[in-house]
Parts: structure tokens; sequence; C-alpha cells
């Protein structure tokens, strides 16, 4: 049977006059309206929003957390299986010839400033420390928390979250648009990627849907990543400042509040409108230079007054034990262990206990925060009374083991994955914009190996610094004892003070600032590409709109986490962000198989003479 061209009559019916001129008006509609009633409902009945999504995010991780872990694990796999075969890696991302419009340095630079942004900022000393306390090795028994023995497996799951497998995640979706965009001249929208697939389906509700899923996912990715980097800002005014309605005390700690988080959430996002206003070639591309620069400056501040041996020692390190764990990271996934199978897999020693012992037995041992030390204080005194008390009690820890796997893997690794895929249309677009030209192999090993390896450098930079002044017992607490979003500024007052101290603190606060800027206006900008249909000159009034309504969804989400006894702020985002991250990782999987199909049909068509570009039936 004679091959036919492959499928690129894409038509994304947009309207010709009116307010939505140039838009698809499917896709703008069922997305405003989506966003719109996500607002009511958390301004409304905070309560009730907060309740639910919780609860339908607690349900779907029952059932989808190994999903997720396996999906990403084949996406890493898939990448370097693509960029590793001659025939797809050598292909050109641009009809054949074509040079890459960006040089190698410039092309490295960019990729750099989307690696540098605010979960980097919030988590490069937090993540490394709260692994430090509490890693599937910990729970295991295996190491000591935070003790030396531990720093290594620390850094292992660090290392998972930020590195090859995060930067796949993005490289799924940027090949995939580029792909169809650059070699079939298609648009670059989410659609367009499922296109050997869904053929003239794409055309009509299908693929409206598969777009309006993208916009959900970039809305909530760039939620979450907004909503924590204006914690991490009011903590930075505040430690400047000083000003006390702008913090909770909560257990002698002091935390962001409502107020001091919207009104930082209004200042951060007026910005943001104006520069998405002013476009790609004014605000964005001058805030990204300047975050390069003050980033230069806080990264040589921790070489100079951090540990920097100690960290480039726990580079190395990391980098080969990380490298030993690939697989198994990858595609080591967990279930949850229910009530029954705990109590099958008892010491027959405990097995007659009364059954509400045996309940709180089984809730203390699957806890995923809670350590063996933790356990044994938690015990009854039907287990203590038993004969060899202490063997029992090791035992029934070890029983446990699998439902705290699970809860730590479905609070930790899952949540980045889903964060990472839910933040992919954003960052693979802006992957995908700058690569043309490139070839698949460059694309993949560029944008997946260089943006980790940055990433790695900053964690143990900075991370192992905190680490290092807690083993020490130089900080004796601070660090630990600060809040997420505080970590970093801890971490500074542990190693400097007086007048450089205010001046690094200044520094940061407003590099965290020009990050939170760049990533809302760059999503805005996205989000209008994609409702577009593909054009990057996208109308001013729906860039201000889509900030307007991207203030109200972080917003109207704050307010509904906050409800509520020992309310965390930003839960109500996370489990939104986790749940609207779950069908777009269906998409991406379909991306997968979509873009297997297409090199490899058109290698066919290469050989046989067949053109790329003529409009017929999905092959």
């Amino acid at each position: 049977m004679a091959l036919k061209p492959p499928f690129t009559a894409l038509e994304i019916n947009k309207a010709p006059s009116g307010f939505y001129e140039g838009y698809s008006l499917p896709i703008a509609l069922i997305s405003k309206i989506s966003m719109a009633l996500l607002v009511i409902w958390a301004l409304v009945w905070p309560l009730n929003a907060n309740g639910m999504l919780s609860s339908i995010n607690s349900a779907l991780l029952q059932g989808f957390n190994s999903f997720y872990i396996i999906a990403v694990g084949a996406f890493a796999f898939f990448c370097f299986a693509v960029a590793i075969i001659p025939s797809t890696g050598r292909r050109i991302l641009g009809v054949p010839g074509e040079k890459p419009e960006f040089s190698n340095f410039s092309w490295f630079s960019m990729m750099f400033g989307a690696g540098l942004g605010v979960g980097l900022m919030v988590y490069a000393t937090a993540e490394p420390l709260g692994l430090w306390g509490s890693n599937p090795e910990v729970l295991a028994g295996n190491v000591v928390a935070s003790t030396e023995s531990a720093v290594e497996s620390a850094y292992r799951y660090t290392f998972l979250h930020y590195g090859f497998h995060a930067w796949a995640i993005y490289v799924v979706t940027g090949l995939s648009l580029s792909y169809y965009a650059y070699t079939r001249n298609m648009p670059l929208t989410i659609r367009s990627a499922l296109t050997p697939i869904l053929g003239r389906f794409a055309n009509g509700m299908i693929g409206h849907l598969v777009d309006v899923l993208g916009v959900v996912a970039t809305i909530l990715g760039v939620s979450v990543t907004i909503g924590f980097g204006v914690s991490q800002f009011v903590d930075g005014v505040y430690s400047i400042s000083g000003m006390e309605w702008l913090m909770n005390v909560v257990d002698d700690k002091p935390k962001p509040s409502t107020v001091g988080l919207l009104a930082a959430l209004f200042v951060i996002m007026g910005l943001s409108i104006i520069s998405a206003v002013s476009g790609v070639g004014r605000g964005i591309k001058y805030l990204s230079n300047l975050n390069l620069v003050l980033s230069l400056i806080l990264l040589l501040t921790f070489v100079f007054f951090g540990s920097f041996l100690f960290a480039m020692t726990t580079y190395a390190t990391a980098m080969v034990d990380y490298i030993i764990h690939f697989v198994s990271l990858s595609f080591g996934a967990y279930w949850p262990q229910s009530l029954d199978a705990f109590k099958a897999a008892m010491p027959e020693a405990a097995k007659g206990l009364p059954a509400a012992d045996i309940t709180a037995i089984y809730n203390s041992g699957t806890n995923a925060w809670g350590s063996l030390a933790a356990f044994t204080k938690a015990m009854p005194e039907s287990v203590t009374a038993l004969a060899n008390s202490d063997t029992v009690i090791a035992a029934l820890y070890e029983t446990g083991n699998q439902g705290r796997q699970f809860g730590w893997q479905s609070g930790w690794t899952t949540f980045y994955w889903a964060w990472w895929i839910a933040f992919s249309p954003f960052v693979g677009l802006f992957l995908a914009r700058i690569s043309r030209g490139r070839s698949i192999r460059e694309f993949i090993l560029g944008c997946v190996i260089a943006p980790a390896l940055v990433c790695f450098a900053w964690m143990t930079i900075l991370g192992a610094t905190a680490i290092d002044l807690e083993l020490t017992g130089g900080a004796n607490g601070a660090i630990i004892g600060a809040s997420t979003t505080a970590k970093l500024f801890a971490t500074l007052a542990q190693m400097m003070s007086g007048g450089l101290l205010s001046g690094i603190t200044v520094m940061c606060v407003v590099l965290i600032m020009t990050f939170l800027v760049t990533s809302a206006d760059s999503g805005i900008l996205v989000m209008n590409t994609i409702m577009s249909g593909g054009s990057q000159e996208t109308g001013i009034k729906h860039r201000i709109i889509w900030g307007v309504i991207l203030t109200l969804v972080i917003g109207a989400l704050i307010i509904a986490g906050n409800t509520g006894a020992g309310a965390d702020p930003f839960e109500a985002l996370k489990n939104a962000m986790i749940i609207g991250a779950l069908p777009f990782t269906i998409i991406m999987v379909l991306m997968c198989v979509s873009l297997a199909k297409a090199l490899f049909r058109d290698g066919l068509r290469d050989k046989s003479g067949v053109a790329q570009t003529q409009a017929q039936p999905a092959e």
C-alpha cells in the first residue's frame, strides 16, 4: 500500500471580527468559563472548595499515583531513545538544511533562564533540607534522618525532582510542538501534536478540548509557581521591613498572612500584566537579562560565603548516585496500603491486639512523615506489654513501609511531576520557539542535560550550604525551623550579617519579584498563543484579561486554602494543580505515541520520496 502524505490540514476556526477577532471562540470561552466557575466556587464556598479539592486529589492519588510515576519515567526513556536512534536524532526541526535561529551561547543562556525560576528560589534550600529529614531511605530505616549518612539519599531525590526526568517532561511537549510546527508548517498549538492520531478530528471539538486542557494546565501550573513565589516574596519583604501585618505567627513561627499574600499577589500580577502587554521583545527580554545577572550574584554569594567545598563534593557523589539509581527512580511506583493488607502482613505476635490498637498502629506506621522513634513513642500499652516488644515494634514499623513509601511518593515526587506537567505547555512552547533549526538530538540532549546540570549546581551550592550549617551546629536548627519559603533567608542570616546581609536580602527580593513577573507574563502570552491557534502576536486586551483571570484564580484558591484551623494557604492550589495535570498527562502520553508514529512514517516517506506537507488524511 502506497504511503500518503501526513495530515497537515489543521483548521482552527477563528473569529473574523469583534472582541475575539483572531481567537478560537470555543477555546477562549470554555477556558474562561471553567476558570470563572473555579474562582466563584473558591470565593463563595471556600470551605467546600478546599475540602472537595482535597478529597478529589486524595482519591486520584490512590488510583493514579503509579500512572504519574511510570508515565514520567517513560517520558525520560522516550526522549533518550529518540535522540540515540540515528534516523530520528539527526532530523532537523525545520526544513532540511535550515540553520538554528540562535547561536549555541544564546540558546543555552535562554535555557538556563528557563531553568532558574521561582521554584528554584523557593526550593534551593527547602528541598534538600526537607529530603534530608524525610526520604524513602530514611522511611525504610536504612539511614538516620538529618545526619551525614542521609545527605546522599536526600540529593538522590533532589536530583530526581529537578533533573533529567523533570526536563524530559518539558521536552516531550516542546519537541512535539516544534516538530509539527517547523517540519510540517502547522500551528504552534497543543492539538497539532496529536494529529497523527486524531487526523481530521483535530479540527473539531476534540481538538478544542485538547487545547483547553493545555490552557487549564498552564493556568494551574503557573498559579502554583506564583503562589509559592509570592509567599517567599512576602518573607523577604518582612525580613527587610519588619511589617507585622504581612505575617501570622503560628507556633512561634511567622508565616505569610492571607492579607500579605494577596497584597503581594496584586503587586506582582500588576507588574506582570504591564510586562505582558509590552511583549516579548521588551518587558520579558529585559527582565530575563536582569534575572540572569542577579542569579549569578546570588550564586557567587554562596560560593564565597557558603560551604562551597562541601557542595561540590556533594554534587559529585550525588550525580553518581542519581545515575546508578536512574532506572529504579524512573519506574519505582508505590500503591496505597490498606488496613486489611497491613493486618495480613503484621507479625503473628501482634495479630491478637484489640482492633482499635491495630488501627492506631496502622495510622502511625503508614504515616509518610513518621520515623521509627516517633512510631515507637506512639505504641499503645498492649504492644509494649508484649514479650520482645522492641522486636515486635520494629517488625510493625517494617510492615507499614509500603504505606509510608506511597504517602511520601504521592506527597513529594507525584506533586513535582504534576507541577512540571502542568507547567510543560508553558516551558515546552518556550523551548520550541527558541530551537528551530536544531536537530532532534541537539534539542533533546541540550534541553534535558544542560539545564538539569544547572539545576543540580544551584541545588547543591545553596542547599548543601544550609545542610552543612545544620550539620556543624552553626545554625542550631534555625534553618530547619523556618517555613519552606523562608529557608533561603534563614540560610543567608547564618552566613553573614549587617549591611551585606541587608543588601543580599534586598537583591533576593528583587530577584524573586522579577522571576515572578517573567513567569506570569510568559504564562499569559502562552495561554493567548494557544487560544489564538498558535499565533505569536496576540491582542493586548486579551493579555490584560487573562492576567486578571490568573490573579483571581490564585487569590481565590489562596483564600480557600486558608480556611479552617492549621490551614495551608497553598493546599487548594496544589490540589487543583494535581487534578488539572492528570488529563494533560494522558495527552502527553498520546504525544509520545503520535511523535513515534510520525517519525517512523516520515522516515518511510523520506525513502519513498513522499512529500511531508501536503494536506491529506492522517497516516
